[in-house]
This record gives structure tokens, sequence and C-alpha cells, in this order.
């Protein structure tokens, strides 16, 4: 797997951020609602990928304040 570099200001962080974590939340509830089990796996993945980049910006983020 490739890594990719992203390299954006303190506040475009916090922007960011926020935007992963309303959008796992909305696909938490999204899995909840679905009755079709491949598209249930489907959207887990995607949050599973999701917790991941906001992990690593999170961290990051630690370390550049």
């Amino acid at each position: 797997m490739n890594l990719v570099e992203l390299n954006i200001n303190e506040t475009d962080a916090e922007i960011l951020i926020t935007v992963l974590e309303s959008d796992i939340s909305d696909l938490s509830m999204e899995i909840r609602a679905t009755d079709r089990l491949e598209f249930r796996e489907a959207l887990k993945a995607k949050r599973i990928s999701l917790h991941r980049i906001l992990e690593g910006i999170k961290k990051q983020s630690v370390v550049v304040h």
C-alpha cells in the first residue's frame, strides 16, 4: 500500500476532524438501519477506514501543537 502525505494547517485539520467524526456517526446510524448484510459490511469497512484516517490526523495534530 502506498502512503499519502497530507500537509494542512491546524484550522483545516480541526475542520477535517469534525467532518470525519460526523461522517462516522452518520455511518453508524446507517449501519444500524440497513437490512442488507452485504451493504452493512461495506459500510462497516468504510467506517473502519474513516476511523483509521481520523486517528492518524489526531495523532499528527498532537505532534503539531
